[in-house]
């Protein structure tokens, strides 16, 4: 068995008078391309009026891993088409030979739902909208939180969030490619009662370590949507789960204000010499990276 033990915590800055500047920042998908941190997040308007976006994407690069340059421009934007006027959320992207793929959440005009949406482009300052990839049922709530993951056979998963009987919960998708198309397969696992996942759950980053199986820092939550970080593993075609924390991995601090959510939600992960690096947000409004230690016992 596998202990994923948190031994660093650091604050994640941005540049001044970025795109998202003064905003609640969510969602920080942080990536490396040789020695450059690359990062994409979401910037929501606080307070958010009536008519905001619930979200736009900016991007940015980072020598360190911790203190970013925002572009000057925006990645993401909602519109034109009516899946993601109400706002763009949740950023997930994948680095392919030729181009980067972007799957995010768009939500529609009303703020009623959300779906799956994939953005490519062989540069990320010009990333075209391609697909709607899911969208749930009218009335059945918000698909949102992609999480993607090769296969040993070479195939794809998608993981996402979805809404159910007033909660969240995590569902899975195949696909030929990275790009789809997708088939909706069985729940890759569920809640647990009596325990702090006994509610809500959603998507983290998956991760892969030579000689150890695909793990994912995954977010749940009780009833009164207190949000944890676990981890849960899987074999290496995702058919099983082999593994998952009792404990929560990582628990917020107590909230700056009384007003505050009480949140702390995983994002994504990098390699850091021979620790994982976590990216998450706290209270839906700031940035954090933890550096993990992996021990077996």
């Amino acid at each position: 068995m596998l202990s994923y033990v948190v031994e660093q915590l650091d604050t994640v800055t941005l540049s001044a008078a970025s795109p998202i500047d003064g905003m609640d920042l969510m969602s920080p998908f942080v990536w490396k391309e040789g020695a450059l941190y690359r990062v994409m997040i979401r910037g929501v308007p606080h307070p958010l009026g009536p008519h905001d976006p619930t979200g736009i994407i900016a991007g940015g690069a980072s020598t360190d891993g911790l203190h970013f340059r925002m572009d000057a421009g925006l990645a993401v934007v909602p519109g034109p088409g009516p899946a993601d006027l109400g706002g763009c959320e949740d950023p997930t992207v994948l680095v392919t030979d030729h181009e980067y793929l972007v799957y995010y959440t768009g939500v529609d005009a009303a703020r009623a739902q959300g779906s799956m949406i994939l953005a490519a482009g062989r540069e990320l300052s010009a990333l075209v909208k391609q697909d709607l990839v899911l969208k749930a049922p009218p009335g059945e709530g918000n698909i949102k939180e992609a999480t993607l993951a090769q296969t040993a056979a070479g195939d794809w998963r998608l993981f996402y969030e979805y809404a159910a009987h007033e909660a969240s919960r995590i569902g899975m998708a195949r696909g030929p490619t990275a790009k789809g198309p997708w088939t909706v397969t069985p729940d890759p696992f569920g809640i647990r009662e009596g325990s702090w996942d006994n509610w809500h759950l959603s998507t983290g980053p998956i991760i892969r370590i030579a000689g150890q199986d695909p793990v994912m820092f995954y977010n749940g939550a009780t009833h009164d949507a207190r949000w944890r970080i676990g981890w849960i593993s899987f074999d290496a075609d995702f058919t099983r789960v082999t593994g998952r924390g009792i404990e929560p991995m990582l628990v917020p601090p107590p909230a700056v204000s009384r007003e505050a959510t009480d949140i702390a939600f995983a994002a994504s992960t990098v390699i850091e010499g021979d620790r994982i690096a976590l990216y998450y947000s706290l209270e839906d409004r700031m940035l954090r990276r933890a550096l993990i230690g992996v021990y077996s016992r």
